[in-house]
Parts: C-alpha cells; sequence; structure tokens
C-alpha cells in the first residue's frame, strides 16, 4: 500500500505541477488512493522530493536533481558488510555481532540506509541491536543480510 502510494507520488509529480499536499491529497484520491496530510508529509520526507521553480512561477514538487542515494547506499553495505561476523533474530530485535569495535560503525551505517522497517539501533563495542517493526520485518531483514554477506 505505502510503496503503490508512493510511486503514485512520483509518478504525479513527473506528470503534472504538483505545487500544495492537498493538491497532492486530491489527485491521489482521483486515482483511488485516499491518504492524510501527516501520510502525505512522512512520504514527502522518505522520497527526499524538494521543491523547485515551476514554469507559471511557482513551486512544485520534484526529485532532487543530484540525489546520491544509491551511491551512498552501496557504500553504507560495503560498511556493512566488512563489519559484521554474524547475526540473529529474536523477536523483533536483530542481533548483530561485528569485528571488534566496528558495531557502532555498522549501526551507523544501518541508520543511514532508506530502511523504513528499522526502528532503531544500539551499539555497543562489537555488538548492535536493531529495533524492527515487527518479528516478520526482523525475518526478512536477516535474509537480506545474509544475501548481502
Amino acid at each position: 500500500m505505502k510503496s503503490n502510494r508512493q510511486s503514485q507520488i512520483l509518478e504525479l509529480i513527473r506528470e503534472h505541477e504538483i505545487e500544495t499536499q492537498n493538491q497532492l491529497m486530491e489527485a491521489l484520491a482521483a486515482r483511488g488512493i485516499k491518504s492524510t496530510q501527516a501520510t502525505l508529509s512522512r512520504d514527502i520526507k522518505e522520497l527526499r522530493l524538494i521543491k523547485k521553480a515551476s514554469p507559471n512561477g511557482g513551486y512544485c514538487y520534484a526529485l532532487p536533481v543530484n540525489d546520491n542515494t544509491d551511491e551512498r547506499n552501496i557504500r553504507l553495505r560495503k560498511i556493512f558488510r566488512e563489519c559484521v561476523v554474524s547475526f540473529d533474530t529474536a523477536q523483533n530485535l536483530v542481533v548483530i555481532h561485528t569485528l571488534p569495535g566496528l558495531a557502532n560503525a555498522a549501526a551507523s551505517a544501518l541508520d543511514n540506509m532508506d530502511m523504513p522497517d528499522l526502528v532503531g539501533t544500539i551499539a555497543g563495542d562489537d555488538t548492535a541491536f536493531l529495533a524492527m517493526r515487527d518479528a516478520q520485518k526482523a525475518v526478512e531483514f536477516c535474509r537480506e543480510i545474509e544475501a548481502m554477506l
């Protein structure tokens, strides 16, 4: 639902000059997607949308021109791969063991990735705890770690 809404938002801002969240909400509603202003505000933040000058003299939503998100995520994943020794789940928590002194680097890398199911991290010297939205998300994330390593 969220990914569909966000892909519709991206499509709308590419096709139309959307100047306000209210216009965006109405355009989504016309496509059968109901949303609140608070949800749209979070979507705009997660999608990293900006406002740029439009041809009609106003401002409209757009994607950043120089978005290095993919490059940053590649670098962060490399750091993460080089730090992690082992990992496991405990309900909605993922426990990650790293090389000595690198748990903070791994947790910081994760905090800076675009991971909506990661609620937060706590790191010590060689162990990091990751709070995921629920137990299923923790299991899914462990599968991603496995693929990453």
